[in-house]
């Protein structure tokens, strides 16, 4: 209970962050180079994200799903966040819906961002590599599954309803496991 209650805050934190700014295409890749830049052994899960405005709203919505404490907790996580710009292609009013009226789903999807213990940039890799053609399965701590391919030289997530998030930055380190950014919001069924 205890690591899904961590995961879902790490979820929730980063789907949060991906909220806070919309910004153009062409300043996404220097955003995110800053976002690792900047987040890189700053504390916790939670601390990592706060301190870096790219996740204000993942912050805000692990504050509003009560994983916070969780997030915060000794882990260790693997987190998938989305930035502010993620969170910014959902239709309008998505992430004022959930933060106010449905925690329950924000949750879940929160959670689905999250995987127990830690998983780097090279042990993600190495596992799609001896997955094969059909990628790697990663179960998450909302209990769901995404899968991983390496696509075009990166690392492409896919989740249930068949989107797929792109990995622009990894290895985020903090005290309680990783973070590796995500251009795009996962959705559990």
């Amino acid at each position: 209970m205890k690591i899904i209650n961590v995961t879902l805050a790490s979820v929730a934190a980063l789907a949060l962050v991906a909220c806070a700014s919309e910004t153009p295409a062409e300043d996404t890749a220097a955003d995110t180079t800053a976002v690792a830049d900047e987040a890189t052994g700053a504390g916790t899960i939670v601390e990592v994200a706060q301190g870096d405005d790219a996740f204000s709203t993942l912050v805000t919505a692990v504050t509003a799903a009560d994983l916070g404490t969780t997030l915060s907790g000794a882990g260790p996580f693997t987190v998938f966040a989305p930035t502010n710009d993620a969170f910014a292609k959902l239709p309008a009013g998505t992430v004022e819906k959930l933060t106010t009226d449905d925690k329950e789903t924000l949750k879940s999807i929160l959670t689905y961002h999250v995987v127990p213990g830690t998983v780097d940039a090279a042990t993600l890799t190495n596992a799609i590599t001896q997955a094969g053609d059909e990628g790697y399965s990663i179960t998450t701590v909302q209990g769901a599954t995404l899968n991983a391919k390496v696509v075009d030289g990166g690392v492409v997530l896919t989740d249930a309803a068949g989107n797929t998030a792109k990995v622009t930055a990894t290895d985020v380190a903090a005290s309680n496991g990783v973070i590796h950014v995500i251009d795009t919001v996962l959705m559990p069924k």
